[in-house]
């Protein structure tokens, strides 16, 4: 049973603020600001280059992708740290293409992250093999995926509207095709249960900074199915991918399983707060985190679509068909919300006209909802929406 009382009280949450934003950048836990002090203070301030040896940081990128490992259904030593998320699809791919020389497809959905579509396109371009770049209908994929297909790299949930792909169907779909199944989980990591393992997933990669909380620019995540540690070639041959960084030598020879997987020096600020971060979840249920955020999410539905019928629900009715975000289109809606974060509800905005709302049970809970929709009713009915100071775009949205 998962205290969700326990959980808020171990965040920093501004006064008056109702944040449903934690799917863009999760809040600040408590137990956070005293391990960033600890490692500023005592490690690298007493420590200085020790401490790669005597704090641990050298092994901090395999350690903490451990810990990541359960919250995705992954199998320990599977898992490892660094680099931005956009850096790991683009070896994941790469690693795909390579364990597939003869098929030249990468099917994907006009609804993935641009991101991962902009990594898809600079690694073809780059390989100049007459690879392609395949985008179709979410709902078209699993028909798209043929012999010619060497991996279809999906998002899980969408980052717009929370539409959620069936991981099982469509991985196995892409291997009983001799493909490989690429898996984005940066709107799914720590917002409900994904099984890798399970699914035999070949590939998958996700960010921290959302519902992980592990602060802005924290590092991402790249996962390797077991069988293919061996096998999958990094790509980005960098340093801490080798086999012995500290021999020096000239020539690359990769690291054992996942540590393969590493390229640059890791970021130990950014990833000791994520490990104190992580310590959250070990009191958390992922199956609890699922039921509590349906219930808070269908909640925000029906208070906003009874009171503001000028939003219509952009996300899936079905919550078995959304991650544990809601959006709302209304053509209205980059200046609704800026002044609905005025007011103290923080939300997002992504073009063209959909409004954002993220539903974290760790620290939002019924009365944040209900408080949320009674404000958003206010800036429709108020047409607040229509001063001057909130149609101005800002460079985040």
């Amino acid at each position: 049973m998962t205290d969700f009382a326990a959980t808020k009280a171990k965040f920093i949450l501004p006064e008056g603020v109702v944040y449903l934003d934690g799917n863009s950048l999760g809040p600040l836990p408590k137990g956070a600001l005293e391990r960033a002090r600890r490692v500023i203070e005592d490690e690298w301030g007493e420590m200085l280059i020790r401490a790669w040896n005597l704090a641990g940081w050298m092994d901090q990128p395999r350690r903490v992708g451990d810990k990541i490992a359960p919250l995705i259904g992954a199998e320990r030593g599977t898992v490892v740290m660094g680099d931005t998320l956009s850096i790991k699809m683009y070896q994941a791919l790469a690693a795909a293409l390579t364990m597939r020389p003869q098929r030249k497809v990468v099917l994907s959905d006009a609804g993935n992250f641009p991101t991962d579509l902009y990594m898809a396109e600079g690694l073809i371009q780059s390989l100049a093999r007459g690879h392609v770049l395949k985008t179709v209908a979410p709902e078209a994929v699993e028909a798209a995926i043929d012999e010619s297909v060497a991996a279809i790299m999906l998002t899980h949930v969408d980052y717009g509207s929370g539409r959620m792909h069936d991981m099982p169907r469509l991985t196995d779909a892409a291997q009983a095709a001799g493909a490989l199944a690429i898996w984005d989980l940066a709107h799914s990591a720590g917002a409900l249960p994904v099984d890798l393992a399970g699914c035999k997933v070949d590939f998958a990669a996700g960010c921290t900074y959302k519902y992980l909380n592990g602060g802005p620019g924290a590092p991402a995540f790249i996962y390797v199915r077991p069988d293919y540690l061996e096998k999958a070639r990094p790509a980005l041959s960098g340093w801490l991918g080798h086999v012995a960084p500290f021999d020096f030598d000239l020539d690359y020879r990769p690291a054992r399983g996942i540590e393969r997987m590493r390229v640059g020096t890791p970021p130990v600020l950014q990833m000791s707060v994520l490990e104190a971060s992580l310590e959250i979840w070990e009191q958390v249920d992922m199956t609890a985190v699922r039921d509590r955020s349906i219930e808070l999410s269908e909640l925000f539905i029906r208070e906003v679509e009874a009171r503001c019928p000028a939003l219509v629900l952009a996300s899936p009715r079905d919550p078995g068909r959304r991650g544990s975000q809601v959006s709302f289109r209304f053509g209205h809606g980059y200046a609704a919300m800026r002044a609905l974060i005025a007011r103290g509800v923080i939300g997002d905005f992504r073009a063209p006209d959909r409004m954002r709302f993220g539903f974290t049970p760790l620290y939002i809970d019924e009365g944040d909802v209900r408080r949320a929709a009674d404000i958003l009713a206010g800036v429709v009915e108020e047409r607040a929406w229509d001063r001057p100071e909130y149609k101005k775009r800002e460079a985040v949205t």
